[in-house]
């Protein structure tokens, strides 16, 4: 588990493609590796990898073809700025939003623009996922936890602010710049619910907790 606050800026160090699947080697600059060990997590551009080697000055880890289906991982290249965050504790503080470190899909860029010290992004989500992303929730672009400013059917507004931009790969995007997405798993959770009730009765369904879909509904989380 993750939160979406990049801790360092590290760099593909070596891609090694074995068997029809990939292990990597990540340079991790400045992420402070003295407490981690092998099994360990560490998302990198937002991608929950495992790490089997330590390098002293990073790690290995294997990608598996699941993976490669469902990220750009296959499109990188030795000497890439890659975000890494070390999986939380849970003495961590929670600064971001629940983060799985599993990519729901890749988004692109399609504008940047300035605004004031910010910068502005619009992105393209797949169609399949543009349901589950909401103004002013949260997402996660290649492991930032991110607000969303506006939605406009697939596409969403970003405003990312200096300190951002300075500390992560972001600053770097153009359009055209394919990213890794995952939606906010709350909003998943939710939808999973509503479709387990199903039908105008199961509006009258509950449990113990009291919760049923007409509650939902008027507290904004579905339309009736």
């Amino acid at each position: 588990m993750f939160t979406g606050i990049v801790e360092a800026v590290g760099r593909i160090a070596a891609i090694e493609m074995t068997q029809g699947d990939m292990r990597l080697r990540v340079q991790t600059g400045t992420l402070d590796l003295a407490d981690v060990k092998l099994g360990d997590s560490i998302a990198t551009n937002g991608v929950c990898l495992t790490v089997i080697e330590l390098t002293g000055d990073g790690f290995w880890a294997d990608v598996s073809r699941e993976t490669l289906a469902h990220t750009r991982f296959e499109t990188l290249k030795v000497g890439e700025a890659v975000n890494l965050e070390k999986a939380m504790m849970p003495t961590s503080r929670f600064g971001g939003h629940i983060v799985t470190g599993h990519v729901d899909a890749i988004g692109e860029v399609v504008q940047r623009s300035d605004d004031a010290r910010s910068i502005r992004l619009r992105v393209r989500a797949p169609q399949t996922l543009a349901r589950y992303i909401a103004g002013k929730g949260s997402i996660t672009v290649d492991g930032i936890s991110l607000t969303v400013n506006g939605v406009d059917g697939s596409e969403f507004e970003l405003n990312i602010v200096p300190h951002t931009a300075a500390e992560t790969v972001i600053a770097g995007y153009r359009a055209g710049s394919r990213v890794h997405l995952e939606v906010d798993i709350v909003a998943r959770y939710l939808e999973r619910l509503l479709q387990c009730g199903g039908g105008t009765a199961a509006e009258e369904q509950t449990d113990e907790s009291g919760l049923t879909l007409a509650k939902l509904a008027e507290y904004g989380f579905s339309r009736r």
